[in-house]
């Protein structure tokens, strides 16, 4: 092997290599093992209730504990799902990648190079960094929205630094 190719490998390698690498998932405090205790719970002081007014001759009051039992069940439901959604994002001194997929399992994705590409911050003094935004050749794409304003601008500063290295582009020189 020459010593040229072994520059031109390190190179190419060094292009590939991602400066920034994240992937953002809503979050969720409730997991499965919680979800089956919380239903539990609901379900049995539901039933627990509604015997006296089954008692009384009051048993339409148990079809509607249930149906409160039925639209818990169906918000915690849509709730598990869009947990499914993420956002990940890779940055390389040659491009910027981003993938975002929904709840459904739609996917999208953008490419920009990350010369042209700038970061772009909504902030309220009240709230924070309410917004962030990758804008590039007049293209713009929000990012990181599932994350509270303060999770959001330290990711906005870790992005921000990672941009700045891939506009320097990769340490050729570094073994």
């Amino acid at each position: 092997m020459t010593p040229g190719n072994s520059l031109g490998s390190k190179i190419a390698d060094a292009s590939q290599r991602p400066v920034f690498d994240a992937t953002i998932t809503p979050h969720r405090s409730l997991g499965q093992n919680g979800f089956r205790i919380v239903m539990t719970l609901v379900c049995l002081a539901s039933v627990i209730s509604s015997v006296p007014f089954v008692v009384l001759g009051a048993w339409p009051v148990a079809g509607f504990f249930g149906l409160d039992i039925l639209a818990l069940f169906a918000a915690f439901h849509l709730n598990f799902r869009h947990a499914r959604s993420f956002e990940r994002i890779v940055v390389t001194p040659l491009e910027i990648f981003l993938r975002k997929v929904s709840h459904h399992g739609r996917e999208t994705v953008w490419r920009f190079n990350p010369i042209w590409t700038r970061l772009e911050r909504q902030t309220d003094e009240d709230y924070g960094l309410l917004g962030l935004k990758l804008v590039s050749r007049g293209q713009s794409v929000a990012v990181a929205s599932a994350l509270s304003p303060h999770e959001r601008s330290g990711f906005a500063d870790a992005l921000g630094l990672a941009l700045s290295s891939a506009r320097r582009g990769p340490d050729y020189g570094a073994s």
